[in-house]
């Protein structure tokens, strides 16, 4: 089969050496890349969010399959256009994102099915959001309704920070995403990912994950998209899932279908968990960053098959078959990520890390020029490997980070301190 992989982050690269893996894989391409995947893919220039140019592009190269990576396509409809071209994709519908691209939308949805989430309020005006916070006092939780790339969430512990954030959101720093804003009580207990897989009818859970959200240790300092992550989550048992699965994910769905929206693609459901009962804390329509990266380390070459079988329908006939083990990927990022940091700086030892099927440095933002690696993000690198437990996944990964040198990058060193 030829396979393109549609995006340029860590998650995506994760993807792309997955379906490697699987011999059905005859050509793979990634649009429009990094220099991590240019090693193992060709990589092509595209707009991912134009659906025309998508299916242009696969009707050119002769593609089978489409895996959309990040959640900007989706929400842009690439998934519609290209099932409307006849082309396999992996992804839900447009309308079936809005579970993602709008959190007012998802909190519409869970209380059509009484399913267990957060109490919240909905505003487009700044000052009935302020009187609402005031009325409510904190912590709360603001959030700007639609995508905000990770980033348009505040888990306000003091009045006053949520005020700002609502200026902050309503002032326009996330865009339209912040044109309107849901307020949700705060909620605490432990958070976990869970992910599974559905195909319009069946669900079929394809692991678990925890990630760091905070950018410095002990889970200190300012929300990221993410700096680091472990699979499976302990927190997450299997009765925990289960819970979720009947009293979240199935009725999510079953409502999706009776709205004429049958979703067809991973839903990421982030949970919070409290004396052993989870509440949803949000829907992604795609797999996390970087959960995505310990789901495929510990998944391999049956990712590809699958996300077939998700796209075709066949779910009800495929299981997933699990090492028993654990996985952890570091975040490694530039200096002041984030807030603002430099670009184009040198990242040297990378080649100098072992590649496997228990070690992988996975790319984030990345390019290639005259021959040296350069970092172009805020998220650089996914420092990656699996163990026999969490402790020796951990060494492996903290091992293969001190080979890195590079002196304008920065990662915690405490991955993964709530399981251990």
């Amino acid at each position: 089969m030829n396979i393109l992989v549609l995006g340029s982050g860590g998650r995506e690269h994760a993807l792309a050496w997955a379906i490697m893996q699987n011999p059905k894989c005859d050509r793979l391409i990634c649009a429009p890349g990094n220099a991590g995947m240019e090693a193992i893919a060709e990589c092509a220039a595209l707009d991912i969010n134009d659906g025309n140019a998508v299916v242009a592009f696969c009707e050119e190269t002769a593609i089978d399959f489409v895996v959309i990576g990040p959640e900007a396509p989706l929400a842009a409809g690439v998934g519609d256009r290209l099932r409307a071209a006849g082309i396999a994709c992996f992804g839900p519908s447009a309308a079936a994102a809005r579970l993602e691209a709008s959190k007012a939308f998802t909190k519409e949805i869970c209380a059509a099915v009484n399913a267990p989430t957060a109490g919240y309020a909905h505003f487009t005006d700044a000052n009935a959001a302020r009187a609402y916070v005031r009325d409510q006092g904190a912590p709360i939780v603001i959030k700007a309704d639609g995508l905000a790339a990770g980033k348009g969430v505040v888990v306000a512990m003091t009045e006053a920070e949520a005020l700002d954030a609502v200026d902050t959101m309503f002032g326009g720093e996330f865009g339209a995403a912040g044109a309107e804003v849901v307020i949700e009580e705060f909620m605490d207990g432990e958070e976990a990912s869970f992910f599974v897989l559905v195909d319009g009818e069946t669900c079929l859970p394809v692991g678990t994950a925890q990630d760091h959200k905070r950018v410095g240790e002990g889970d200190s300092g300012p929300n990221t998209g993410g700096m680091g992550a472990y699979s499976p989550a302990p927190v997450l048992t299997d009765a925990i899932a289960q819970i979720a699965l009947d009293r979240i994910v199935r009725p999510t769905m079953a409502e999706m279908v009776r709205r004429g929206m049958p979703y067809q693609g991973v839903l990421y459901a982030g949970l919070m968990i409290k004396d052993g009962q989870p509440r949803l804390v949000e829907y992604n329509v795609r797999f996390g960053d970087p959960e995505c990266q310990v789901l495929m380390m510990r998944l391999g070459g049956q990712a590809l098959d699958l996300m077939l079988a998700c796209a075709d329908g066949r779910l009800d006939q495929m299981q997933v078959n699990w090492a028993d083990d654990h996985a952890m990927t570091v975040v490694m990022a530039a200096k002041g990520y984030p807030g603002s940091y430099a670009k184009n700086t040198e990242i040297r030892g990378v080649d100098a890390c072992p590649e496997d099927s228990s070690h992988m440095v996975f790319h984030a933002g990345t390019v290639r020029a005259d021959g040296r690696l350069l970092a172009n993000g805020g998220r650089v690198l996914n420092v990656t490997a699996r163990g026999a437990t969490l402790a020796q996944a951990q060494q492996r990964a903290y091992d293969m980070v001190d080979r890195i040198d590079w002196p304008d990058g920065f990662c915690r060193r405490d991955i993964g301190w709530r399981a251990l």
